[in-house]
């Protein structure tokens, strides 16, 4: 029989070999690929009971009595009958099913049920285990040989200098090098040493986190906006930055993998360990009018179960929130288990630090105690017989005349229906967790000591709501804000009817209704109290009883909020009065219990005497530019996790077919059962579970990240579907080096930098891209690597590699996103009107990872390069070649500034054509021309120069300036041919 390469028989499982099969590459792909699906670990989708992917259930009896598989007896097994029969009614696969099986594929099955039909386990699911390299032999280079060998190639010879190094320069700092490091380089009197000092000069730069952050970004769907219809703009840039310290410090991935997803669970959490956990928070945000928060964030947690899988297990997980996976061995409950340990996490917005901002409110602080001193002076001259501090007097006989003493409630219980409500030591009730479009609170209090004939209510700050609340609204309306319906009293179980209401201040978010306190005691829960633009303030409204309430009786108040849109309160106080004329007053608690006071000393004197001038009518003017000043600037937030209480655990269900509206039976948190046990001492946790994905014990994750960092150096991984590392995904083209990259990730503290240093240093790598001959025939897909492939450049590096030749490049690391240049016409469907405008000075060539990333209207030079739009997970990039491509390096507004900037670069250099145009080729594809490309660019240059001379051409059109000159003209428009080369966006 004939008998393939030995490269085929891997590349392809199903090809017939002489030698005896293996399961796991000739048997299990056909398994997978053909009948998992109806006889796979999917319990409710499986068919006639058959169950194909254990062999102790493969052995037992069919529906029908037959035994599906009888070791060593073809004849007696009723797979191999269904599979060889002409009977349409009868033969498997299925017509209808349209996979048919091959006679190669048939041929296998039956040789090997007639050899006994042993499974082996699958071998991504088994410790990887290292294989001894020979002393003296760089391990990639030992197993890519030996493959080689074994098919009678060899390695190709190493690449030119000017080759290698830039190579090396984009895929480790995303950067070509300078044309002085390539003729340093290329004269270096020991090329070897030389190419090591590169690499550890490149690992040491910070232009490699930022290289390496971009490729994680993909992963985190990273993006500065909340996706969806509104998709408004979200601060979660700190994040990125933080992504981008870490690989530069060279943070152990376990490391950096437990702190993304439970830094916040770190004992004595640092502002830092906070911060990454934005990993999950850059799922998408839903806030249109009329969805259900609720189901939304269900939603959320879909996409980080599976960003999860994808990132550190290279599993299809997404598959599993239906149903049990159909080719898979994990099931419907195990999805929902792991789920568990991520769904008791909180999702607040923090505050983050700003020495800068900080440093000039204390100077403004400063300007306006200053200018407060002086502001009585300014009282107008109409009133001169009322002076300042006459007027102020009348002013504080009036409000000690009507000052109400409150005295706060305290609170014995507090329920609701959804969100977390927890009782503070000031009587004070502080929200937390998720809130519903209709959240009712019910709140009970200890008897009060005297009668009450009105009740306060305090909408207050907090650091921990959105925007400082009072609000918990974080969908629909904004940060921050809530709306209440209706505010109840009942006292001793009886009804308490309400008089009137006052508030101090009110504004409805949506539509013209004012938002009163009076509407929330209307019955009418769809009007209400509100306090929309004020947010990050405290306000009340004060409610008058029409009946006292008399001493000792025990108060319930409920409060209805939502309606519109899920908005409740966050953090308010109850407070109870004997004075039935109470009025709201916008006037901070500490000064209201200062008006009650009979006297005053001067120091106590002085908070109400500077509150009177600020809102005095006449010095309304004047105190502005104070009350401005003593304004604290916004703090830069990004978003976090953070872990529920303990005992308050947000409870996880099943959903049955993976919709929302279908949860069954509670699920505690678990772990797959196919790979490593979770820890029995270790409490279920977020915490624990990313310390469980990254344990030595588990076979994946070293595998999935070492081969994504192959596939990033290579364009293709060890294994090929680097998303998929189950029964569907592709066989290791290098099982060995796999796991022995997998076991030494491990062993040298899971460095990326050390990882990235071998793979660089190999042979494998270093090799020239020209195939050889002989491979042709017997690798045609670069498999077994015996030249360096030649990949196309991200999208983001081919922009930043054109910024830096044209000597635009704006190296500041870090901080909020920009706005490059790019055609109006991206923002235009965007929702709201989005407008993009284009920063200016420096911000506007800044490297592409800080491009403002609007998942609605993505950067349009990105997304023609196959840019993903941080929509979702994703794990490797497609790449694709059209028309748009050619024209975008050609025609697009920030190549054509490169240009021109390169055409000036160039014509201040005052040398002769020749050694230019050696610059040029250095600067923008790191080479020296070829002499025949020397004499083509010679010949275009001097074209170019004719069209300027004879004015078909403008000089001050092409450079972009009035007074652009005829010699920086002619070299930006070679320059824009040069950046137009298929080489130049190309690695090879």
């Amino acid at each position: 029989m004939f008998r393939l390469p030995a490269f085929f028989a891997l590349a392809l499982p199903a090809t017939l070999s002489a030698a005896s099969l293996d399961f796991q590459r000739d048997v299990r792909p056909i398994l997978s690929n053909h009948c998992y699906h109806c006889h796979g670990p999917d319990e409710q989708g499986r068919k006639g009971k058959l169950r194909l992917d254990i062999r102790e259930d493969a052995l037992k009896a069919g529906k029908s009595g037959e035994l599906a598989i009888v070791p060593g007896k073809v004849d007696a097994s009723e797979v191999i009958h269904r599979i060889t029969t002409s009977d349409e009614t009868d033969i498997m696969p299925p017509p209808e099913a349209k996979k048919p099986l091959t006679d190669a594929q048939k041929d296998i099955l039956e040789r090997w049920v007639a050899e006994g039909a042993e499974y082996t386990p699958h071998w991504a699911f088994k410790k990887p285990e290292a294989a001894p390299v020979p002393p003296g032999e760089h391990p990639v280079d030992h197993f890519i040989q030996q493959k080689l060998k074994e098919n009678g190639l060899a390695l190709s010879t190493t690449a030119s200098p000017e080759t290698l190094i830039r190579r090396v320069y984009l895929d480790l700092t995303g950067l070509p090098p300078s044309p002085e490091e390539i003729l340093a380089f290329s004269q270096a009197p020991d090329p070897a040493k030389a190419y090591e000092q590169i690499v550890d000069r490149l690992l040491a730069t910070p232009a490699y986190g930022e290289r390496w952050a971009r490729r994680w970004l993909d992963l985190a769907r990273y993006a500065d906006t909340n996706g969806y219809e509104k998709d408004r703009e979200r601060s979660i840039w700190p994040y990125r930055d933080w992504v981008i310290k870490a690989l530069n410090a060279d943070m152990p991935f376990d490391e950096f993998t437990i702190e993304q997803l439970a830094g916040d669970m770190l004992p004595q959490a640092t502002l830092d360990q906070c911060i990454a956990t934005g990993f999950h928070r850059n799922t998408m945000l839903n806030e249109e009018g009329g969805i259900d928060p609720l189901e939304f964030r269900f939603h959320a947690m879909t996409d980080r179960v599976a960003t999860t899988g994808a990132t550190w297990l290279g599993l299809t997980l997404q598959c599993v929130q239906c149903h049990t996976h159909k080719f898979d061995p994990i099931t419907h409950t195990e999805y929902y288990g792991v789920m568990a340990f991520l769904n008791n996490a909180d999702e607040p917005d923090l505050d983050l630090p700003d020495p800068t901002a900080e440093t000039e409110h204390a100077a403004n602080l400063q300007k306006a105690s200053a200018l407060l001193k002086a502001l009585p002076d300014k009282w107008p001259n109409a009133t001169a017989e009322h002076n300042a501090r006459t007027a102020f007097k009348q002013w504080l006989a009036q409000e000690k005349e009507r000052a109400v003493k409150w005295h706060p409630l305290k609170p014995t219980q507090a329920k609701t229906n959804l969100p977390l409500l927890t009782i503070q030591t000031d009587n004070s009730v502080l929200g937390s967790g998720d809130i519903s479009k209709s959240d009712t609170y019910d709140l009970t209090f200890a008897p009060a000591p005297h009668p009450i004939r009105a009740i306060r209510l305090e909408a207050l700050p907090h650091d921990s709501l959105p925007a400082h609340g009072p609000g918990l609204c974080y969908y629909e309306g904004p940060k921050g804000d809530f709306f209440m319906g209706e505010f109840k009293v009942t006292a001793n179980g009886q009804p308490v009817k309400i008089a009137s209401a006052t508030e101090s201040y009110a504004k409805n978010n949506f539509g013209k209704n004012p938002a009163n306190a009076i509407q929330a005691v209307d019955g009418d829960p769809q009007t209400g109290w509100s306090c929309a633009g004020r947010y990050g303030e405290r306000h009340e409204a004060v409610f008058v009883l029409k009946e006292p309430v008399p001493a000792g009786a025990e108060i319930q108040i409920q409060m209805l909020f939502g309606r519109h849109y899920a908005c409740s309160l966050g953090h308010f106080r109850i407070s109870g009065t004997e004075q039935a004329s109470a009025a709201a007053v916008d006037l901070e608690d500490k000064l209201q219990a200062l008006l009650q006071k009979t006297s005053l000393t001067q120091a106590e004197e002085q908070p109400l005497w500077e509150h009177f001038l600020l809102t005095a009518p006449e010095l309304a003017q004047a105190s502005k530019t104070i009350l401005q000043l003593r304004k604290a600037p916004a703090s830069p937030i990004t978003l976090v996790m953070r872990e529920r209480p303990a005992d308050q655990p947000r409870a996880t269900h099943r959903h049955h077919r993976g919709e929302f509206t279908q949860p069954k039976e509670p699920v505690e948190p678990v772990t797959l059962s196919i790979l490593h046990p979770f820890p029995k001492d270790k409490p279920k946790t977020r915490l624990e579970f990313a310390r469980w994905l990254v344990s030595p014990e588990n076979p994946l994750t070293p595998r999935v990240i070492v081969n994504r960092q192959w596939a990033t150096f290579f364009g293709r991984g060890l294994v090929k579907t680097v998303d998929d590392f189950g029964y569907q995904g592709a066989l290791p083209s290098h099982p060995e080096l796999l796991d022995w990259l997998a076991v030494n990730f491990i062993q040298q503290g899971w460095s990326m930098k050390k990882l990235h240093r071998l793979i660089v240093t190999s042979a494998t790598y270093k090799q020239a891209s020209e195939q050889p001959a002989e491979a042709i025939g017997k690798d045609p897909e670069n498999i077994l690597l015996s030249h360096f492939p030649r990949v196309r450049l991200e999208a983001e590096i081919i922009r930043d590699a054109m910024l830096q030749a044209s000597g635009l490049l704006n190296p500041k690391l870090g901080g909020p996103s920009v706005y490059p240049p790019q055609p109006d016409s991206v923002t235009e469907v965007a929702y709201g009107k989005f407008k993009w405008t284009p920063s200016t000075g420096t911000d506007r060539y800044r490297r592409s990872l800080y491009t403002f990333s609007k998942r609605t209207a993505p950067f349009a030079l990105y997304t023609t390069f196959d840019a993903p739009t941080g929509e979702s997970c994703l794990v490797k990039r497609e790449t694709s070649n059209s028309a748009l491509q050619a024209l975008t390096t050609l025609n697009d507004v920030i190549f054509t500034e490169g240009a021109q900037a390169l055409g000036r670069r160039l014509a201040d250099l005052h040398r002769d054509d020749t050694s230019t145009i050696r610059q040029l080729y250095l600067l923008v594809l790191s080479r020296q021309p070829s002499p025949d490309e020397l004499q083509l660019t010679q010949a275009f240059l001097t074209q170019q120069r004719e069209r300027l001379t004879s004015g078909e051409l403008k000089a001050a059109e092409i450079t972009g300036q009035p007074e652009g000159t005829a010699a920086a003209a002619a070299w930006a428009l070679t320059a824009r041919a040069l950046f137009n080369l298929d080489e130049f966006i190309t690695k090879g």
